[in-house]
């Protein structure tokens, strides 16, 4: 390949259109494409989109506007040229989990972040191309609603023995050796896989860094040898996965019992390759038609219920009640945080808050959920501005719901939206039967 003289949106969908063209095809001269300026400039607007906090270096977005974007780009390009390019450390912050426990999320230079987004630009159409239907995370043009509605589709299609999957430690412990082995299936540029090889040992001899531009991408080439595996019992089989989030569902009968088991085996297998195991503690097999089962999935919790007028089965789908929790505490906080602000600045930071969450939330059988999200924020705001007067109560009296609404402005869009109306074009609010 030549230094291109197109656009990276018009570079990336040529070699797509390669990669799916000659699906053994591998590709070289990759690496000018990474420090052509334009992928660089790209890269970097990306990650100014994206925002983030900066790395050890303590290097913003500001520092470098105000030095001069195209110096700081033509400088990472000349690192890149010379060869003398090497990712700086990572600076680690701690994420609660459930249990007590931590997540720890890698956050790069803004340096690095824009190698990385070059990189990732330049090799994401190639694996695009190989990437299962039945993946769902950090992909152009999917999400996680898509995954969510894969597992309703397919509890619909009575297949209600679930096997609900726990990587553990999924990103920390992936094995650099067979990672690569993978990316090289597909290129064979050594400048190329010499700079991904940098970015998994910055962080040691083992893991993808949470975080980082390129690792989502990394994750998904892992498990793509698996994902295809799964995908050969689509006809018995409904398989869904979102990065290192799985759920496998198959007909509760003999034969379904033995290829879900087939397919735990499968994954285990799969898994212990790249160095990772089963969470045994939260991996489980569930039968949706027993009482009381239930599973949850990215946020989710998935429960069989049966309709009042019909009396027919179907997978109700409601926020975890974890999730609900979450973000009532999060309001509560920056509530307390903005006890200087005007009622109405402190509402329009509870509204980015709430608005996330709902737009996320509000998929499925939501209506309680939602319901209840919306009464408590109410009372929340309520409460502050009452505190701000020097009052006591919630000013139910004092202030109309069109002034907390309308004067104030606080986010007021719960309604329900559905999937399915959604990818047939059709509103996606409103009262909808469930489907049988």
């Amino acid at each position: 390949m030549t230094k291109p003289t197109i656009s990276p949106q018009e570079l990336r969908a040529r070699i797509g259109h390669r990669a799916k063209s000659a699906p053994k095809h591998r590709f070289w001269g990759l690496y000018v494409h990474v420090l052509n300026p334009e992928v660089l400039e790209a890269a970097y607007l990306e990650a100014k989109r994206n925002g983030g906090a900066p790395g050890q270096d303590g290097i913003t977005f500001e520092h470098i506007e105000d030095e001069g974007r195209a110096g700081f780009l033509g400088a990472v390009a000349e690192e890149l040229r010379a060869g003398t390019y090497r990712p700086r450390p990572y600076r680690r912050r701690e994420i609660p989990k459930e249990g007590g426990k931590v997540r720890v999320i890698s956050i790069p230079s803004i340096r690095d972040r824009v190698v990385q987004g070059a990189l990732r630009l330049v090799l994401e159409p190639i694996f695009e191309a190989d990437f299962s239907g039945s993946s769902f995370g950090a992909r152009p043009g999917r999400s996680a609603h898509e995954a969510i509605d894969t597992v309703r589709q397919g509890l619909r299609r009575r297949r209600h023995h679930v096997v609900d999957v726990d990587l553990k430690a999924y990103f920390d412990s992936i094995r650099h050796a067979p990672l690569l082995e993978r990316v090289a299936r597909r290129v064979q540029d050594d400048e190329v896989l010499a700079l991904v090889n940098q970015f998994l040992k910055s962080t040691g001899d083992n893991g993808i860094p949470q975080g980082s531009p390129l690792s989502p991408l990394l994750a998904n080439i892992a498990l793509n040898d698996l994902d295809h595996a799964l995908d050969r019992g689509r006809g018995f089989l409904s398989y869904a996965r979102y990065l290192d989030d799985m759920v496998v569902l198959a007909p509760d009968s003999e034969k379904g019992r033995r290829w879900a088991s087939r397919a735990l085996e499968r994954i285990r297998q799969e898994a212990e390759a790249l160095g990772v195991s089963l969470n045994t503690e939260k991996t489980r097999t569930v039968t949706m038609t027993d009482r009381g089962a239930s599973f949850a999935f990215l946020g989710f919790d998935f429960r069989g219920k049966r309709s009042p007028k019909t009396g027919t089965w179907y997978p109700n789908t409601n926020p975890r009640r974890k999730k609900v929790t979450d973000v009532l505490r999060r309001v509560r906080y920056v509530l307390r945080d903005s006890r200087a602000l005007a009622v109405q600045a402190a509402v329009a930071e509870v509204n980015a808050i709430v608005r996330g969450w709902v737009n996320y939330f509000r998929w499925g059988n939501s209506y309680q959920a939602l319901d209840r999200v919306k009464h408590h924020v109410e009372l929340k705001v309520r409460r502050f501005a009452a505190k701000r007067a020097k009052r006591g109560g919630f000013g139910w009296k004092r202030w109309s719901k069109d002034v907390v609404y309308g004067s104030w402005g606080l986010f007021n869009d719960y309604q329900v939206r559905y999937y399915a109306a959604l990818k047939a074009g059709l509103p996606t609010s409103g009262t909808i039967t469930p489907v049988r």
